[in-house]
Protein backbone atom coordinates (compact mmCIF):
# COMPACT_ATOMS: atom_id res chain seq x y z
CA UNK A 1 0.00 0.00 0.00
CA UNK A 2 2.77 2.35 0.77
CA UNK A 3 4.55 1.90 -2.87
CA UNK A 4 1.00 2.41 -4.09
CA UNK A 5 0.50 5.69 -2.42
CA UNK A 6 4.31 6.66 -3.24
CA UNK A 7 3.19 6.11 -7.06
CA UNK A 8 -0.01 8.36 -6.96
CA UNK A 9 1.87 10.94 -5.25
CA UNK A 10 4.49 11.02 -7.70
CA UNK A 11 1.89 11.18 -10.97
CA UNK A 12 0.08 14.38 -8.27
CA UNK A 13 3.55 15.94 -8.07
CA UNK A 14 4.25 15.56 -11.84
CA UNK A 15 1.75 16.16 -13.56
CA UNK A 16 -1.30 17.11 -11.62
CA UNK A 17 0.36 19.97 -9.44
CA UNK A 18 2.04 21.26 -12.66
CA UNK A 19 -1.07 21.38 -14.63
CA UNK A 20 -3.39 23.04 -11.63
CA UNK A 21 -0.49 25.53 -12.34
CA UNK A 22 -0.91 26.33 -15.85
CA UNK A 23 -4.37 26.44 -15.50
CA UNK A 24 -3.79 29.29 -12.40
CA UNK A 25 -1.45 31.09 -14.56
CA UNK A 26 -3.87 30.61 -17.84
CA UNK A 27 -6.58 32.29 -15.64
CA UNK A 28 -4.67 35.46 -15.16
CA UNK A 29 -3.50 34.19 -11.44
CA UNK A 30 -6.58 35.68 -10.09
CA UNK A 31 -7.99 32.36 -8.28
CA UNK A 32 -5.02 31.95 -5.94
CA UNK A 33 -7.50 30.94 -2.94
CA UNK A 34 -9.26 28.62 -5.25
CA UNK A 35 -6.03 26.88 -6.60
CA UNK A 36 -4.43 26.53 -3.00
CA UNK A 37 -7.06 24.69 -1.76
CA UNK A 38 -6.93 22.80 -4.76
CA UNK A 39 -3.39 21.43 -4.45
CA UNK A 40 -3.45 20.99 -0.23
CA UNK A 41 -6.41 18.25 -1.42
CA UNK A 42 -4.29 16.69 -4.03
CA UNK A 43 -2.00 16.55 -1.64
CA UNK A 44 -3.42 14.68 0.65
CA UNK A 45 -4.63 12.28 -1.60
CA UNK A 46 -2.28 9.72 -0.43
CA UNK A 47 -3.40 10.08 3.32
CA UNK A 48 -7.14 10.08 2.22
CA UNK A 49 -5.95 6.52 0.48
CA UNK A 50 -4.36 5.59 4.14
CA UNK A 51 -7.65 6.76 6.05
CA UNK A 52 -9.78 3.73 3.85
CA UNK A 53 -7.29 1.14 4.37
CA UNK A 54 -6.09 1.78 8.35
CA UNK A 55 -8.11 3.73 9.74
CA UNK A 56 -5.91 6.13 11.45
CA UNK A 57 -6.53 7.44 14.89
CA UNK A 58 -6.60 11.77 14.68
CA UNK A 59 -3.22 11.56 16.87
CA UNK A 60 -1.06 9.70 14.73
CA UNK A 61 -1.90 12.92 12.01
CA UNK A 62 -0.69 15.50 15.15
CA UNK A 63 3.30 15.23 14.55
CA UNK A 64 2.89 16.08 11.00
CA UNK A 65 0.87 19.08 11.56
CA UNK A 66 2.73 20.38 14.65
CA UNK A 67 5.97 19.96 12.02
CA UNK A 68 4.11 22.46 9.27
CA UNK A 69 3.09 24.40 11.90
CA UNK A 70 6.96 24.58 13.16
CA UNK A 71 8.09 25.18 9.41
CA UNK A 72 5.84 28.11 9.38
CA UNK A 73 6.61 29.43 12.57
CA UNK A 74 10.47 29.36 11.80
CA UNK A 75 9.55 31.14 8.78
CA UNK A 76 7.63 34.27 10.69
CA UNK A 77 10.44 33.88 13.35
CA UNK A 78 12.94 34.42 10.89
CA UNK A 79 11.36 37.40 8.87
CA UNK A 80 13.75 39.86 10.18
CA UNK A 81 16.56 37.79 8.00
CA UNK A 82 16.06 38.09 4.28
CA UNK A 83 15.77 34.43 2.96
CA UNK A 84 17.79 33.00 5.90
CA UNK A 85 14.79 30.90 7.24
CA UNK A 86 14.56 27.15 8.89
CA UNK A 87 11.27 26.15 6.97
CA UNK A 88 13.04 24.19 4.09
CA UNK A 89 15.29 22.38 7.11
CA UNK A 90 11.77 21.35 8.83
CA UNK A 91 10.31 20.01 5.76
CA UNK A 92 13.56 18.10 5.02
CA UNK A 93 13.92 16.45 8.28
CA UNK A 94 9.33 15.55 8.28
CA UNK A 95 10.18 14.21 5.23
CA UNK A 96 12.96 11.59 6.22
CA UNK A 97 11.40 10.42 8.76
CA UNK A 98 7.79 10.25 7.61
CA UNK A 99 8.05 9.50 4.08
CA UNK A 100 7.59 11.40 0.37
CA UNK A 101 3.98 12.20 1.06
CA UNK A 102 4.16 13.59 4.17
CA UNK A 103 7.04 15.74 3.16
CA UNK A 104 4.90 17.45 0.09
CA UNK A 105 2.11 17.80 2.65
CA UNK A 106 4.53 19.59 5.48
CA UNK A 107 5.87 22.01 2.43
CA UNK A 108 2.42 22.35 0.78
CA UNK A 109 1.11 23.03 4.49
CA UNK A 110 3.77 25.16 5.75
CA UNK A 111 4.03 27.74 2.84
CA UNK A 112 -0.05 28.31 3.26
CA UNK A 113 -0.03 28.84 6.84
CA UNK A 114 2.96 31.03 6.83
CA UNK A 115 1.62 33.06 4.32
CA UNK A 116 -1.30 34.16 6.85
CA UNK A 117 1.70 36.22 8.24
CA UNK A 118 3.48 37.38 5.06
CA UNK A 119 0.59 37.57 3.30
CA UNK A 120 -1.42 35.37 0.87
CA UNK A 121 -1.29 35.84 -3.06
CA UNK A 122 -0.91 34.49 -6.55
CA UNK A 123 2.93 33.54 -5.30
CA UNK A 124 0.97 31.26 -2.70
CA UNK A 125 0.57 28.21 -4.90
CA UNK A 126 4.18 28.02 -6.31
CA UNK A 127 5.09 28.53 -2.94
CA UNK A 128 3.12 25.51 -1.98
CA UNK A 129 4.68 23.04 -5.43
CA UNK A 130 8.00 24.34 -4.53
CA UNK A 131 8.09 23.44 -0.87
CA UNK A 132 6.07 20.29 -1.35
CA UNK A 133 8.56 19.15 -4.10
CA UNK A 134 11.17 19.71 -1.86
CA UNK A 135 9.80 17.23 1.14
CA UNK A 136 8.96 14.83 -1.73
CA UNK A 137 12.38 14.53 -3.45
CA UNK A 138 13.48 14.58 0.60
CA UNK A 139 11.13 11.58 1.24
CA UNK A 140 12.26 9.61 -1.71
CA UNK A 141 15.92 10.07 -1.09
CA UNK A 142 15.95 9.44 2.46
CA UNK A 143 14.06 5.59 1.31
CA UNK A 144 17.20 5.01 -0.63
CA UNK A 145 19.16 5.54 2.02
CA UNK A 146 20.43 8.96 1.40
CA UNK A 147 20.40 11.68 3.82
CA UNK A 148 22.02 9.67 6.23
CA UNK A 149 25.20 11.73 6.52
CA UNK A 150 26.25 14.82 7.18
CA UNK A 151 27.78 16.02 3.50
CA UNK A 152 24.22 14.53 2.22
CA UNK A 153 22.47 16.92 4.25
CA UNK A 154 24.81 19.80 3.08
CA UNK A 155 24.70 18.43 -0.66
CA UNK A 156 20.66 18.44 -0.45
CA UNK A 157 20.67 21.62 1.60
CA UNK A 158 22.16 23.54 -1.12
CA UNK A 159 19.93 22.17 -3.73
CA UNK A 160 17.09 22.92 -1.83
CA UNK A 161 17.69 26.68 -1.83
CA UNK A 162 17.93 26.74 -5.61
CA UNK A 163 15.17 24.44 -6.50
CA UNK A 164 13.07 26.58 -4.17
CA UNK A 165 14.19 29.87 -6.22
CA UNK A 166 13.74 28.22 -9.94
CA UNK A 167 10.36 27.15 -9.12
CA UNK A 168 9.44 30.62 -7.89
CA UNK A 169 11.49 32.44 -10.80
CA UNK A 170 8.87 31.08 -13.16
CA UNK A 171 6.07 32.38 -11.27
CA UNK A 172 8.44 35.87 -11.18
CA UNK A 173 8.87 35.79 -14.69
CA UNK A 174 5.28 34.82 -15.98
CA UNK A 175 3.42 37.61 -13.77
CA UNK A 176 6.05 40.43 -13.86
CA UNK A 177 7.66 39.73 -17.69
CA UNK A 178 6.09 40.20 -20.80
CA UNK A 179 6.55 37.22 -23.09
CA UNK A 180 8.63 34.96 -20.64
CA UNK A 181 11.50 32.92 -22.57
CA UNK A 182 14.60 31.12 -21.43
CA UNK A 183 16.68 34.25 -21.95
CA UNK A 184 14.42 35.92 -19.01
CA UNK A 185 14.43 33.11 -17.13
CA UNK A 186 18.34 32.09 -16.78
CA UNK A 187 17.95 36.71 -16.21
CA UNK A 188 16.01 35.67 -13.23
CA UNK A 189 17.84 33.23 -12.33
CA UNK A 190 21.21 35.20 -12.27
CA UNK A 191 19.50 37.64 -10.28
CA UNK A 192 18.17 35.26 -7.19
CA UNK A 193 21.68 33.99 -7.09
CA UNK A 194 22.09 35.65 -3.69
CA UNK A 195 18.69 34.92 -2.02
CA UNK A 196 18.85 31.49 -3.49
CA UNK A 197 22.32 31.17 -1.79
CA UNK A 198 21.61 32.31 1.39
CA UNK A 199 18.34 30.19 1.34
CA UNK A 200 21.16 27.35 0.74
CA UNK A 201 23.46 28.22 3.45
CA UNK A 202 19.96 28.52 5.98
CA UNK A 203 18.82 24.79 5.34
CA UNK A 204 22.28 23.29 5.47
CA UNK A 205 23.24 24.66 8.88
CA UNK A 206 19.36 23.83 10.70
CA UNK A 207 20.05 20.82 9.40
CA UNK A 208 23.80 20.02 10.30
CA UNK A 209 22.30 21.60 13.76
CA UNK A 210 18.71 19.64 13.90
CA UNK A 211 18.73 16.68 11.65
CA UNK A 212 20.02 14.23 13.90
CA UNK A 213 18.42 15.17 17.25
CA UNK A 214 14.87 16.02 15.89
CA UNK A 215 15.17 12.89 13.47
CA UNK A 216 15.29 10.78 16.35
CA UNK A 217 12.70 11.90 18.44
CA UNK A 218 9.94 11.76 15.32
CA UNK A 219 11.28 8.36 14.74
CA UNK A 220 10.63 7.45 18.50
CA UNK A 221 7.25 8.88 17.98
CA UNK A 222 6.63 7.17 14.24
CA UNK A 223 7.46 3.76 15.75
CA UNK A 224 5.35 4.18 18.80
CA UNK A 225 2.26 5.06 16.80
CA UNK A 226 2.75 3.93 13.55
CA UNK A 227 2.55 6.62 11.34
CA UNK A 228 2.27 6.29 7.83
CA UNK A 229 2.86 2.70 8.19
CA UNK A 230 1.43 0.54 5.39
Amino acid sequence: MKNYRTKVMFVLVCLLFPLALWIFMATGAENYGFISIVMVILAMVPFLMLYEMKKPQAREWIPLAVMAAIAAVGRAAFAFVPHFKPTSAVIVITAMVFGPEAGFLTGAIAALASNLFFGQGPWTPWQMFAWGLIGFIAGLLSKRGWLKKKWQYVVFGIACGYIYGWILNIWSGAGFVYGLSWQSYITLCITSFIPDTIHSAATVIFLLMLADSWGAKLRRVKDKFGILAS
